[in-house]
């Protein structure tokens, strides 16, 4: 902490109130940057370099969680919610370092650098942090990608051709439809559900793309079961397996409209 005393009567520095508002517009990183500015004018400049690096590292942590958080649930936080937490926190702890030197320095009538310089370095500090993220979208390797688009285009292969059992259900006889289920069906669901554990293991998959995994796999064991279903209700030659079928079918609806 940084005692109050008149040694700052010839130095401009930047207010909590002004660091507040760059934090705001332009994360950690842009109250990091003001903190050791005004640590510098104070010729501790090592105590600056000290909280602009624990401005970075909060900065990636921040925003690093962002891409984790699924999208279900951010979109039910409101846009504002996370940067007013992190700027509060961050007013918090300039109050804690160096508030009473800000606050004496105040009222003593000493210079401030203003609101919009601050704010001004706020902006810079948010389009460093879209170029970041911007970089970030466009170095994950394309391999990735690729090897990813492989997998999906063999699991709509076999999603398509254990699907054409439907147009042959009220047209086949009993014994072509179980070995469609038997040679088709179950196998390329099987399959399935190997290809969404195989893209699960491919190395830096976007979060957007695991979160989908998550859901074609639901998709596949449904679509498995629901073959199973069938070939239960053909071999037993009874309704009693309509209700599960009907739940899983279902089931199934809602998985689809969520994957868009």
């Amino acid at each position: 902490m940084i005692e109050p005393n008149n040694s700052t009567k010839d130095l401009k520095l930047y207010s909590q109130k002004s660091i507040g508002l760059a934090s705001f517009i332009g994360g950690p990183l842009a109250a990091g940057y003001l903190i050791k500015e005004n640590y510098k004018a104070l010729n501790q400049a090592e105590k600056g370099k000290t909280a602009f690096i624990i401005s970075i590292i909060a900065t990636l942590i921040i925003f690093g969680s962002l891409y984790v958080i699924p999208e279900s649930i951010m979109d039910k936080i409101p846009n504002m919610i996370i940067p007013a937490i992190y700027t509060g926190i961050i007013y918090l702890i300039v109050d804690k370092i160096q508030g009473k030197l800000l606050n004496n320095h105040d009222e003593n009538n000493y210079p401030f650098y203003s609101s919009w310089r601050a704010a001004g370095i706020g902006v810079i500090s948010l389009i460093i942090l879209i170029a970041i993220v911007f970089a970030s979208i466009f170095l994950i390797p394309d391999e990735v990608y690729d090897t990813y688009d492989a997998e999906m285009e063999q699991f709509t292969k076999n999603e398509e051709a254990s699907l054409v059992f439907y147009d042959h259900l009220n047209t086949e006889e009993n014994e072509t439809l179980l070995n469609e289920i038997d040679n088709i069906a179950i196998p390329k669901w099987k399959e399935n559900i190997e290809i969404i554990n195989r893209t699960n293991s491919i190395e830096d998959l976007p979060s957007e793309l695991v979160e989908q995994n998550k859901k074609l796999l639901r998709y596949a064991k449904l679509r498995l079961e629901a073959f199973k279903l069938f070939k239960n209700l053909i071999i037993h030659e009874t309704d009693n397996y309509n209700i599960e079928l009907n739940r899983v079918h279902n089931e199934i609806d809602v998985v689809i409209q969520s994957l868009y």
